[in-house]
């Protein structure tokens, strides 16, 4: 969770002082619902991000240095630099990618269940998506399929209050996401999407389901993002500033867990030590990410077209 933090605030800064291009969504105040969920999984696992996509590779263990030459667009990057921010994926840890449109993650996660149950092999997919995501056709289509055809994929709703500027609850009819799941004859539940143990719970519960060929199931994790819906958009009178301050004081999941983690013993000063050595990391992949090349022209041509085309001087 730190580590998804603080390589949030660094490239959000990165970002304002115009180091980084495009639109760049952050999923500070989700890194529960992100590492609870992630931690259920087997190394050998896939798992499908979302358009606020930095913290969910991560989660799932990819290397920040090629996440951040990503963001710069460099060659080092997990996608050669042709991705950038909503665009990552690192198939080394089973991180299958994300793309910017809203709900495009659900169909891909039913078909890498589906390729497993094919294969025969035993992994399950996690799929994260927004609430605003819910009210997208391939969200129903994707559950339904999932259910009648018993894929071992997890459906992980990451409810954080708002779609894009839009509370949840006025555009979404039931009491939870997780209540549909009842159409599609799946569990649904909806958990604390701050606590990390919570989600870790239910999650695994979700995962070892899956893993043993009784089909998919949704969690519905209730959280919060502390950012606008992308870095740089003016705050609009969508929600209150003492709203924020409220989760940022009260609910933030790092203070939450730092809480927890007393109560066995470990103390403060340990944990400031991990702080510092992630702090660390991410200056380093600042570092990794500036000396690395940028693509050459070339390159734009290359993993789109079987013969690329020739770029003429």
């Amino acid at each position: 969770m730190s580590r998804i933090r603080q390589f949030e605030e660094v490239t959000k800064d990165l970002f304002l002082n115009g180091e980084l291009y495009g639109a760049f969504h952050t999923s500070t105040g989700q890194e529960a619902s992100i590492v609870g969920s992630c931690l259920a999984l087997e190394d050998t696992d896939y798992m499908v991000g979302t358009h606020r996509s930095h913290g969910h590779p991560i989660g799932k263990g990819a290397d920040i240095k090629g996440l951040m030459a990503e963001l710069f667009g460099r060659v080092d990057g997990v996608n050669q630099g042709k991705g950038g921010s909503m665009h990552l994926s690192d198939f080394s840890v089973g991180s299958l990618g994300e793309t910017s449109i809203v709900g495009s993650g659900l169909p891909v996660a039913t078909g890498a269940g589906l390729g497993s149950k094919l294969q025969g092999d035993d992994k399950v997919t996690l799929c994260f998506f927004g609430d605003g995501a819910s009210n997208e056709g391939t969200f129903h289509e994707s559950l339904n399929i999932a259910s009648i055809w018993d894929l071992p994929v997890v459906y992980l709703c990451e409810n954080n209050g708002y779609g894009e500027l839009t509370a949840w609850r006025k555009v979404v009819a039931s009491e939870s996401i997780a209540a549909r799941s009842v159409a599609y004859d799946m569990p649904g539940v909806v958990v604390d999407g701050q606590n990390l143990t919570e989600v870790y719970d239910a999650v695994k519960t979700a995962v070892d389901r899956a893993r043993s060929g009784e089909g998919p199931s949704l969690v519905e994790t209730r959280t919060y993002r502390y950012e606008n819906h992308a870095i740089g958009l003016p705050m609009e009178a969508y929600r209150e500033m003492e709203e924020i301050e409220d989760w940022r004081e009260n609910r933030d999941p790092l203070k939450l867990f730092r809480d927890r983690l007393e109560e066995f013993s470990i103390e403060s000063s340990q944990l400031d030590e991990v702080d510092a050595e992630i702090a660390d990391e991410v200056e380093a992949a600042v570092e990794f990410a500036k000396a690395s090349p940028e693509p050459a022209p070339e390159e734009a041509f290359t993993h789109v077209f079987t013969e690329p085309v020739e770029i003429r001087r």
